[in-house]
């Protein structure tokens, strides 16, 4: 396998790049059960989980933060 260096990568049209970056993530994607998730990712997730249940209409919808950030 060769090893490109980022000018050679550039030189290649944006659509076989895509497809070097598709492929592998496509091959990760159909093996997730192997991707082990560190257990503070789910320690995290569920404590926004119970934030989000105790507390259910706090926050903004995603319409108005982005309305707030591009204003």
């Amino acid at each position: 396998m060769k090893i490109l260096s980022a000018s050679e990568l550039a030189a290649i049209p944006i659509d076989q790049r895509i497809r070097l970056v598709e492929d592998p993530w496509d091959s990760i994607a159909e093996s997730s059960e192997a991707v082990e998730i560190p257990a503070w990712h789910k320690t995290e997730l569920e404590e926004r989980l119970q934030a989000y249940d105790a507390h259910p209409n706090a926050g903004s919808p995603w319409s108005e933060v982005k309305k707030r950030i591009i204003n």
